[in-house]
């Protein structure tokens, strides 16, 4: 399709100037007809691939995609774009699923969401329904290769036999080369065309950390970073639990999220934190597949992933919207013997043991970590990122031969049977019961490394590890054995090269020091509080109205008029339409250096809908004068009331319904969100008489 044509779509609908790389010439395969698979990171603008193609084709998009939040997410961002779309899953009830699937026959809708295990929910109307794309999102969880086997897209093959001349697009954001082969086969893909765009996430920081004190350093991180969204994964569920309390006595808001967790507590928790009322997500990796959030700012591993495509996948959710962020993980040896374990009990052993040795090199890797995150994937490049700990703090080499020697010494003198922790302590001359009761404080090299500390000690070992002097049976209870090189350190006076031992802890008087606090006065922080209160009144997340990178651009360019406004990445003519003015005017007052606060912003435009109000304008006219959207007067008007404004309440709420609201307020454990009680009255009853509700309930307890 015409290029131009397509920019203009691009900036109509979803408000940017330009494609990302890749994103053109997928849209004109699939255009063409033909079937692709689309390799891209995330972050990389996967969703546009088979969005904008489905407003240009003449029938429905189906999007397969693996979870329900990422599907209520990305229908919320299209409505917001004006894009008429829905999702049909298990949590509806059958008269919603029905509805919608009536409206899909009626060509209502340009796309539908819906799961793997819910597709049999179209298969009575396939034949009705005029079918021009299928988008498989998450495609690596169909291949036995790749990261996250899941067993209901496996069974996605029959799309293609069933609609031949309907072009298919899987996209995932990791997958290696066999995993790739496995989906292209597995789909039934027909002749088709791969794109892989670069995997190099350039605003993303990298950096390792031995797991030295984990939490203070967390807490510290964390402490540094106000204001700033955040997920902590965790390889246990009892994990996830004690760090987030940890965090929450530190004056931290955080829960913890995991697959034992009711479907109440996890939905509530997942809602609290895209809609920034939780700034830090304690998880497993049951938690960010669905997550569409774009200003997560840091991402951090609490324990070592299990192989490099997840954790490229996990820290990838981090800086979606292109702005700087910083991604931690912390390495101990404990994690590696428990994931040695977890790898040898599961399906394709050899293989997840394969994926986790490749994890661990990277974790202890001494050269820049991005290009090894490239090259795993395929993609070579020769210059350092200068955007890792290790580029940006190059370790320092020493000579280490009589420590390894020691070492190695200790090794043989305990007849290779004992793990780490019982070498560093005989090492280092512990007297406790387990040293004392196999007599090893009587061997000759007891203590002869007691003036070394013993994480010094375990950092030395595990580099010896990593230099192949020495390995882990991992089998034979984690004993450590000597190998063919050790003979040559211990007998043929070869020299060692180890590195300096460096403890990445921050210190906390540093950060008193370098605190830095967002100016509550800066223009970004008015724009993020006023996204924030808009987010409230419409019900959705807070970047789905705009992304921080669209703030941050509003902060740079301030535009003081429509056409300004539009030539902001993200800013496409609904968008315009719903937000322009409260943000153009936002910007306007900050420029005139008004002395006023977002909440007196909000004060002031309140009192105009007032004034309109009191003068007999109707809501309706009110939306259109002031050019705000329904639920937005209706949300002033109820502010206004729970203030003390004489306000008739029953033009916009029966007692009746004040009644039904406070049944529902009781049952669902005063939720702060609406649509709780939305979905409480099987949306029988509107946003804005639950609104106004909820206000009536509320002054009534004044």
């Amino acid at each position: 399709m015409n290029s131009e044509i397509l920019h203009a779509r691009l900036k109509e609908n979803f408000g940017f100037e330009k494609f990302r790389p890749n994103q053109e010439n997928i849209i004109n395969t699939i255009l063409s007809g033909q079937d692709t698979l689309a390799i891209m990171p995330t972050g990389g603008g996967k969703s546009i691939c088979f969005q904008l193609p489905a407003l240009i084709l003449p029938g429905i998009t189906i999007v397969i995609s693996p979870l329900i939040a990422l599907m209520k997410d990305q229908v919320d961002s299209l409505k917001t774009n004006g894009i008429s779309a829905c999702y049909i899953n298990s949590s509806q009830s059958a008269e919603e699923q029905q509805f919608y699937i009536d409206n899909l026959k009626s060509n209502n809708f340009k796309l539908v969401y819906i799961a793997p295990e819910s597709l049999s929910y179209l298969d009575v109307v396939f034949n009705e329904l005029t079918i021009s794309l299928i988008a498989i999102d998450e495609a690596h969880c169909i291949s036995s290769w790749g990261h996250d086997f899941r067993p209901a897209y496996t069974n996605l093959g029959y799309l293609k036999n069933r609609f031949p001349s309907t072009p298919i697009l899987a996209l995932t954001a990791t997958a290696d080369k066999a995993t790739r082969t496995d989906i292209t086969k597995q789909l039934n893909l027909k002749n088709s065309k791969s794109f892989i765009a670069s995997f190099d996430r350039k605003n993303l920081s990298l950096e390792v950390r031995p797991a030295l004190d984990r939490v203070k350093q967390i807490i510290d991180f964390v402490a540094n970073k106000p204001n700033e969204s955040g997920i902590i994964y965790c390889l246990s569920r009892k994990t996830t639990e004690e760090l987030a309390e940890k965090l929450k006595k530190n004056g931290i808001t955080a829960k913890a999220y995991h697959a034992g967790l009711d479907n109440k507590i996890r939905a509530k928790t997942q809602d609290e934190f895209i809609n920034d009322d939780c700034q830090v997500i304690c998880a497993t990796i049951a938690f960010g597949m669905g997550i569409d959030k774009s200003n997560v700012r840091w991402v951090i591993h609490y324990n070592l992933p299990k192989n490099i495509e997840g954790y490229y996948q996990e820290i990838g959710r981090a800086g979606r919207d292109g702005l700087p962020a910083e991604t931690v993980l912390f390495e101990s040896y404990a994690d590696v013997i428990q994931l040695q374990k977890f790898a040898s009990e599961g399906l394709n052993s050899d293989v997840q043991l394969a994926k986790l040795e490749r994890m661990k090199q990277y974790a202890d890797a001494l050269s820049c970590r991005r290009k090894i995150l490239l090259s795993y994937f395929g993609e070579l490049v020769t210059e350092d990122c200068g955007n890792c700990d290790i580029c940006k703090n190059p370790p320092t080499f020493f000579d280490g031969t009589i420590l390894a020697q020691k070492a190695l010494s200790a090794i043989t003198r305990l007849k290779e049977s004992e793990p780490l922790a019982v070498i560093i302590d005989f090492l280092r001359g512990s007297k406790n019961a387990y040293i004392y009761e196999k007599k090893y404080q009587e061997l000759k090299t007891y203590g002869i490394g007691a003036d070394i500390s013993w994480y010094d000690w375990n950092q030395y070992l595990i580099q010896l590890i990593n230099l192949g002097y020495c390995e882990i049976a991992f089998h034979q209870h984690h004993r450590i054995l000597l190998t063919t090189f050790a003979k040559k350190v211990l007998f043929e006076g070869e020299k060692v090269k180890l590195t300096t031992v460096v403890k990445k802890v921050v210190d906390k008087k540093e950060i008193k020091e370098t605190k830095i606090k967002p100016a509550a006065n800066s223009l970004f922080e008015t724009l993020r509080k006023l996204r924030y209160e808009i987010s409230k009144e419409d019900d959705v997340p807070a970047y789905v109205i705009f992304s921080d990178a669209a703030l941050r651009q509003m902060e740079t360019i301030r535009p003081m008029s429509e056409e300004e406004f539009l030539a902001i990445d993200g800013v496409g003519k609904a968008k315009l339409e719903k937000y322009g003015a409260e943000f153009i005017n936002a910007i306007i007052a900050f420029q005139k250096n008004k002395k006023t606060n977002t909440k007196t912003k909000k004060e002031s435009t309140y009192k105009a809908t007032l004034e309109l109000f009191q003068n007999g304008v109707s809501v309706e006219e009110i939306a259109e004068k002031r050019n705000l959207s329904l639920s937005t007067v209706i949300s002033h008007l109820a502010k206004l009331y729970l203030d003390g404004v004489d306000i008739d309440a029953g033009q916009f709420v029966s007692d009746e319904e004040v009644s039904l609201l406070g049944k529902a307020q009781i049952d669902l454990e005063n939720p702060n969100a609406l649509k709780p009680y939305f979905d409480y009255f099987e949306e029988k009853m509107g946003y804005e008489k639950i609104r106004f509700g909820l206000a009536v309930l509320e002054r009534n307890k004044q």
